[in-house]
């Protein structure tokens, strides 16, 4: 199988920034076309922040966190990063991280096009 692990959340002031990472293993990591990050609070639906192709790095970010979210990988490592800036109070939520399998245009951010899934990292950001 694939495991997804997440790392790297906490509790941050508004402003500040965080790097989150997503390292994944296992036999069927071959498979792995692309990794995106999601984030779920309570109460709300899960929504990505970013998703990329881990062959030629492209890469999609919805423009709600387009200007403060950015994601990155290392292919040695087979670690994907999300690098968080200026946060929000309201991006408070855990984060996930989700690799998949698929080539489209663009790398996909609905999260039924992703197979394997970590269990999530909190993110904590005060006012």
């Amino acid at each position: 199988q694939l495991q997804v692990v997440e790392s790297g959340g906490g509790l941050v002031q508004a402003g500040g920034s965080l790097r989150l990472s997503c390292a994944f293993s296992g036999f069927r990591i071959k498979e792995i076309s692309l990794i995106a990050w999601f984030r779920q609070a309570p109460g709300k639906e899960r929504e990505a922040v970013s998703a990329i192709y881990f062959g030629d790095g492209s890469t999609n970010t919805p423009r709600s966190v387009e200007n403060r979210f950015t994601i990155s990988k290392d292919n040695a490592k087979n670690t994907v990063y999300l690098q968080m800036n200026n946060l929000k109070p309201e991006d408070t939520a855990k984060y996930l991280c989700a690799a998949g399998r698929g080539i489209w245009e663009m790398p996909p951010l609905e999260d039924w096009e992703y197979d394997w899934w970590g269990q999530g990292t909190q993110v904590t950001v005060s006012s």
